[in-house]
């Protein structure tokens, strides 16, 4: 009989246990902007001088044409998109090359160290630019990964990754240029910063900070997608960079997601490094307007 009774209660409390489990919020649920559903990509595979693809951007939001960076060689590739072939033109020596925009017939690269390479669209038909104008020195000390330009407004945005101030605060700060297209000048404007406590008060812990890896701007929401790929997080912030959202990316989609781009159709691309085991990528996630 105590046998019995000792069954019955390890029975009842397993099934107690089962429900509070049940009741608890699924804390591994992988989650979308509207519009869009971050996990059923449509994958763009990268030849293997893409493996370690860093940025990309397209001209004028053209989804057809994309252009990227990988984070070693000074090249600048263009591909149609879902060819494998690519095009490259040569615009500096072997560096850490992050991320890169094209404001109308001309292209910005971002290296990590906060420099910035500028030059014509037209000499991707090149082997070689010869007409590239470097910017040193424009940025803080620190490691920088995301970059973006307005087009209307002829701004230009770069977020930080790692600074020494930026921990302590807990903070990502972030940079805006004016960009004057009749001389090539650019000009500090402002700053601005995303605070690592309203993130959290999302329900996701970054005890290392934000470490922005890609940012980019929604064409309508005018909402700033803000990519990081050590926390594997996309982040949604407004206008006033005050934090909307946090998206959590599924590692086994997001092999190291390092850039972004919207084109004129408001689809969302995302490239991923690859490594040992699997190929550079580009992944599309096509808009939905019923899509939550």
């Amino acid at each position: 009989m105590k046998r019995t009774r000792y069954r019955l209660i390890i029975f009842f409390a397993a099934i107690a246990a089962m429900g509070a489990f049940a009741c608890k919020p699924a804390t591994n649920k992988f989650t979308s902007p509207q519009g869009y559903n971050l996990n059923s990509p449509e994958k763009f595979i990268m030849p293997e001088d893409l493996l370690e693809i860093s940025g990309i951007a397209f001209q004028g939001m053209n989804g057809k044409t994309v252009y990227s960076i990988q984070d070693e060689d000074g090249k600048l590739f263009a591909q149609n998109w879902g060819i494998k072939k690519a095009t490259a033109v040569k615009f500096a020596s072997k560096g850490d090359y992050e991320d890169v925009a094209i404001y109308k017939q001309t292209v910005f690269v971002l290296k990590s160290s906060g420099s910035l390479f500028v030059f014509p669209l037209a000499d991707i038909n090149k082997k070689k630019s010869l007409s590239v104008r470097e910017w040193k020195k424009i940025l803080p000390k620190g490691e920088y990964e995301s970059m973006y330009i307005d087009e209307p407004t002829h701004k230009i945005y770069i977020l930080g990754k790692n600074n020494t101030d930026d921990h302590k605060a807990r903070v990502s700060t972030g940079y805006i240029y004016n960009y004057d297209p009749a001389t090539g000048n650019i000009a500090f404007s402002s700053n601005f910063s995303i605070k690592s406590k309203e993130i959290e008060a999302m329900g996701q812990e970054i005890r290392t900070g934000l470490k922005a890896s890609a940012m980019t701007l929604n064409p309508v929401t005018k909402e700033w997608y803000v990519l990081s790929s050590v926390n594997k997080i996309l982040v949604i912030v407004g206008a006033d960079w005050k934090v909307k959202a946090v998206h959590r990316l599924d590692s086994s989609i997001f092999n190291q997601p390092e850039g972004m781009a919207f084109d004129n159709q408001r689809n969302l691309y995302i490239s991923n490094e690859g490594d040992e085991l699997s190929n550079g990528n580009i992944l599309k996630f096509k808009f939905k307007p019923s899509s939550k």
